[in-house]
Order: structure tokens, then sequence, then C-alpha cells
């Protein structure tokens, strides 16, 4: 990461690899296309019905970022789902799709982002969580991740 990307860049950058995760996980859809979709801003409104604004088109979002969360994710779900089975206390399966795709996006970043520190992967998660999942899945997306974070990260 170098010094010019600001948090507020990468909070951006997570929210919007969280909605396409979640996107991918529903529609199994390409993840290339998916991620054009938010490029171009052919993300839809739920609420609205309609096109919305262009997803990225925010200056405060770090896109490359968005790029390594979205298809590191895709590409390492697996790898990912297996890491974090020991500390869900439930089945895979039985998980909220929003909570998977929060858990699936924090696991990444605890393994594969070094330059993140565990404690603002689990903090963003939480807060993410607050905004895009039930209403108690902070909670839960907090546990798992902090009884994990030892396991996987070592500082």
């Amino acid at each position: 990461m170098g010094a010019s990307v600001k948090p507020a860049a990468r909070r951006n950058a997570r929210q919007f690899a969280l909605q396409a995760i979640y996107s991918w996980q529903i529609t199994k859809e390409n993840v290339a296309t998916i991620e054009e979709q938010f490029l171009s801003g052919g993300k839809y409104d739920e609420e609205e019905h309609h096109a919305a604004e262009p997803a990225l088109a925010a200056p405060e979002t770090d896109v490359a970022y968005f790029r390594d969360l979205l298809t590191g994710v895709v590409l390492s779900h697996t790898e990912l789902d297996s890491k974090l089975r020991p500390f869900v206390s439930r089945p895979m399966q039985d998980l909220d799709m929003m909570e998977l795709a929060l858990l699936r996006l924090a696991m990444y970043e605890m393994t594969r982002r070094d330059d993140v520190p565990y404690k603002v992967v689990i903090n963003e998660a939480i807060e993410l969580a607050k905004v895009f999942a039930a209403e108690d899945s902070h909670k839960f997306v907090n546990g798992v991740l902090d009884k994990a974070a030892p396991h996987v990260r070592k500082k």
C-alpha cells in the first residue's frame, strides 16, 4: 500500500467489493462481468429498480484494491471457506449470504493482505455487517474473526 492511499478509499473499495462478492454468490455470474458492472455504473439500485450512479465513481475509492478483493475472494473462495470452517459454529451452507460474503472478504484480507492490520480487517468487517447484514450479524462476524485471527495471522 502506498502512503497516498487514504483509509476512506480502502473502506469504499471494501464496501463495493462486498456488494460485488454478494452479487457473485447469488448469480454465479462471471467475475469480470460483475466487475465491469461496478466499474461502468451498470449496478442497479434495488430500492429504486433503476440504474444507479457508477458504483466506483466516488473519487475516494481505491479501484485497484476493489479489483484485488473481488478477484481474490472469487478465485480462492473454497480455500477461504476451509480456513473459516473451524471457527463457524454452524454449517457453512446455513450462513446468510451476506455473512458469508463478509467472512470471505475478511478472511481474504487476513490471509493475503499483510499490509492491513488484522484489527483493521475485523473492525471494517463489523462496520460493513452493521450496514449490510442482519441486525445482530456484526456480533457473529466479530466472534468468528476474533477466533480465527490468531490462527491465520501471526500479528
